[in-house]
């Protein structure tokens, strides 16, 4: 087991505070440019940092007025990321709503392999109806139903993925045999979503298979991560809160029959960085005077259920607002805006500034060492195995984190002077998986 701890670098088009695009010097129009993303690559790359992780979803994510909107098909993104970088790991969302077990494993499997063993998927339930709308859903499905089809589109995944044996492939030019058929078994799943009869056309990688990464901390997503997630990318905004869900997290791992030590549990991280306090200060108020409120208000008010001119922005968020119980959206977020704005006594603007900033995740504003201590307290206190860290502002945010905050965490033992693996489990110390058994041999064709 890797004793570094976990970070990777989630990145956003010019960065996660949603105004990083206004600042002077910063170029709007990078979300479509693959040298911006491969050089961020290498930056992250450059620190020894265990990946770079995209979020996703299947439509527009954001009013367009807001921020930039394109976002690229994560998957091909990063496989151009790929060619321009050796080590670092790359990990996409692609959603088990509105996706296909056998095209989603294709594309994963094929990114595994181009790579040496580099990808991970991060597996989501969507609930969002924009996206919706893009696969013929006039209403989103239910949270359980959605966790209910995630979990058999997983198993439909990784059977896929199993398929194949590691020695498939013989290449015995003397005998005319390129495959073992034995060695390839199709998958014949038969369940209430999927019908799926495999075998996949794309064999194991190095790492065996691409890492499960997961992102949910409600009831369901919890107990999906406890029974097949490697990494869990989480929202936790206090010490006390992060202790309590990995306390929670790695118990249901191990009540599901799995090793606790096998899930790496990654808090969120926005980090505003600069030479001193002061300075990093001064960006923040700078990022936060950028922000346009009207779109961040109309969208809290779809959210909280309330007519946006009942929103008073210098008010506490209304009592009567949309019950936890009744969203089927993401449950876990909604509940966790709702008690920051209720736990810190924010105003309605004070709380959109702050979901400006990083959509809930722990934003820090500090120099370097406050940063790197920082980090240090939630790992030492059980809180975390490390961090998805998302750079308010890309790519200097990045630039500094690596250049200013690693070689902290190095110096105190906390973080690798330099990779010791090739792949991405070898980075979160993870174990390649065993393959499961086949229901039957592959018999040779044509």
């Amino acid at each position: 087991m890797s004793t570094s701890i976990t970070l990777n670098a989630f990145l956003m088009s010019t960065g996660h505070h949603e105004a990083s695009w206004r600042l002077p010097g910063a170029d709007p129009t990078v979300t479509r440019d693959a040298r911006y993303f491969q050089e961020l690559a290498r930056t992250a790359e450059r620190g020894r940092l265990d990946s770079v992780f995209f979020a996703d979803s299947p439509s527009i994510m954001t009013d367009v007025a807001r921020r930039p909107a394109e976002a690229l098909e994560p998957a091909i993104l990063l496989a151009a990321m790929a060619v321009a970088t050796e080590r670092i790991g790359l990990v996409a969302t692609a959603s088990t709503t509105y996706e296909e077990p056998y095209n989603l494993a294709r594309t994963f499997a094929s990114l595994d392999a181009l790579s040496g063993g580099r990808a991970g998927w991060n597996v989501v339930t969507s609930a969002d109806l924009r996206a919706g709308a893009n696969f013929g859903w006039a209403e989103p499905p239910s949270h359980d139903q959605r966790y209910a089809r995630a979990t058999e589109f997983l198993e439909a995944v990784l059977g896929l993925w199993d398929t194949w044996q590691d020695d498939a492939v013989v290449a015995d030019r003397e005998r005319g045999v390129w495959a073992d058929p034995d060695r390839i078994q199709p998958l014949e799943h038969v369940g209430e979503h999927f019908s799926v009869a495999g075998p996949l056309n794309v064999g194991r990688s190095p790492q065996g298979r691409p890492v499960i990464v997961q992102a949910g901390s409600s009831g369901p997503g919890v107990a999906l991560a406890a029974a097949y997630a490697e990494a869990v990318f989480t929202a936790q905004p206090t010490l006390e809160e992060g202790r309590a869900f990995y306390r929670k997290l790695k118990d249901a791992t191990a009540a599901a029959g799995r090793d606790p030590q096998h899930l790496r549990i990654l808090p969120g991280l926005v980090p505003v960085l600069g030479g001193t306090e002061a300075e990093a200060r001064e960006l923040e108020r700078r990022l936060d005077e950028l922000v346009v409120l009207d779109h961040p208000l109309r969208q809290l008010a779809a959210d909280v259920g309330i007519p946006v001119e009942e929103l008073d922005l210098d008010a506490p968020l209304p009592d009567d607002i949309r019950p936890v119980a009744e969203q089927q959206g993401n449950k876990a977020r909604y509940e966790l805006t709702v008690a920051m704005a209720r736990r810190d006594r924010l105003t309605v603007r004070e709380l959109l500034l702050r979901l400006g900033s990083g959509r809930g995740h722990r934003a820090f504003v500090g120099t370097p060492e406050q940063v790197a201590d920082t980090i240090g307290e939630w790992v030492g206190a059980g809180a975390a195995d490390g961090f998805n860290v998302m750079p308010a502002v890309l790519p200097s945010g990045l630039e500094a984190f690596v250049d200013h905050v690693v070689p902290i965490l190095q110096e105190r033992g906390l973080f690798r002077r330099e990779y010791t693996g090739s792949t991405l489990r070898d980075h979160y110390g993870l174990p390649v998986p065993a393959r499961r058994p086949a229901p039957a041999r592959l018999a040779a064709t044509g």
